[in-house]
């Protein structure tokens, strides 16, 4: 069984998708492991991964999410394991795994030296399991430079197999391409990879909104799959909020009070992917029936429309288990613009 190690230099670099990617692309019976878990999902009165739920989900594992990891607490960890200790129970964990994987994924934490307190950091796990380590760098075109310099210059991968570099998010390919790549290519850095940005992968869907901000759901529940491309937020008059040129958009989320009835009428009458109702304020019976024939959600939070709003511009827009579209845009972009088969040393 392979062992494929994702990690990245800074967070929110897209190792995960990078791993739905490539399994969607390469169709390979997978395992997956995300030793230092840190995207907590509380279910059924126990701790397990984001990540490794969605894996699990997305690709029909047989593993428990919860043994995916070996914890999240760095204080716990340092109790629980030495290095020795850190490193059995990760053999372990992978040894219990079914004859019939092709691939086990690794993926890292947030950046290159999360956990290393704790000897779950990329580079102890690449050591530990001799797994090839694929990072996946993004950002702007300085951001990625630097990134890949910083990796050779600073970084000792003694006893570490580093196979290469994903690139990810890239707002201009063909300049990047033409520009950039010849000097990474001369840092003497395998590259697997050159993704562009899809502005459609940072796309929330009503359903994602509803459960990361604890959200009531009035109505429309056959809409929760609606995409939000724009967000508006109704706090000022009617005549300025309809003036917005943003009203205009398409497939736009409105923050609004439920006692704006005002707001909430003209935007069921626009294209609103769904209407988040602010302060606890339940609205008139006549708008919950409009909305509903309309398969617009009403959303209801307890918060104001100034909290919401910065809470969803906080929000990291993961994939879920039912974002069925962005996989296979991922599927195709990793088809395309990457070097799969080298991956997978297949």
């Amino acid at each position: 069984m392979e062992k494929v190690i994702i990690a990245s230099v800074r967070k929110s670099a897209g190792k995960t998708s990078a791993i739905v990617g490539i399994t969607a692309a390469a169709k390979k019976k997978i395992a997956y492991a995300k030793p230092f878990g840190e995207r907590m999902l509380y279910r059924k009165k126990r701790l397990w991964d984001y990540d490794s739920s969605l894996i699990s989900a997305l690709f029909g594992l047989k593993e428990d999410p919860v043994d995916m990891s070996i914890g999240f607490d760095h204080s716990k960890l340092r109790y629980m394991y030495d290095e020795e200790g850190t490193r059995k129970k990760l053999m372990e964990s992978i040894g219990s795994l079914a004859d019939d994987r092709e691939v086990l994924f690794i993926e890292g934490g947030r950046d290159l030296t999360y956990g290393i307190s704790v000897h779950l950091d990329t580079l102890s796990l690449a050591k530990y399991t001799g797994g090839k380590l694929f990072i996946v760098v993004s950002g702007d075109d300085d951001s990625i430079l630097d990134d890949l310099l910083f990796l050779q210059r600073h970084v000792n991968l003694g006893g570490v197999d580093l196979k290469g570099v994903i690139i990810n998010k890239v707002q201009n390919l063909e300049e990047f391409q033409s520009t950039h790549l010849p000097a990474i290519r001369q840092m003497g850095i395998p590259v697997m990879g050159v993704i562009p940005y899809q502005s459609e992968l940072t796309h929330f869907t009503i359903s994602y909104l509803s459960e990361r901000l604890f959200a009531k759901v009035l109505c429309a529940e056959g809409g929760l799959n609606r995409v939000v491309k724009n967000i508006l937020i109704g706090a000022w008059s009617a005549n300025v909020f309809l003036q917005n040129p943003l009203f205009k958009k398409e497939n736009k989320l409105v923050i609004t009070g439920g006692d704006r009835t005002d707001m909430i009428l003209a935007s069921l009458e626009s294209d609103t992917s769904g209407i988040i109702l602010t302060n606890n304020i339940l609205p008139p019976s006549s708008i919950i029936s409009k909305a509903s024939e309309r398969n617009i959600p009403l959303l209801m939070v307890f918060s104001d429309t100034y909290q919401t709003a910065k809470q969803i511009e906080s929000l990291e827009p993961l994939l879920t288990k039912d974002d069925g579209e962005k996989v296979e845009m991922l599927k195709a972009l990793f088809q395309k613009h990457v070097n799969v088969k080298e991956i997978l040393g297949k």
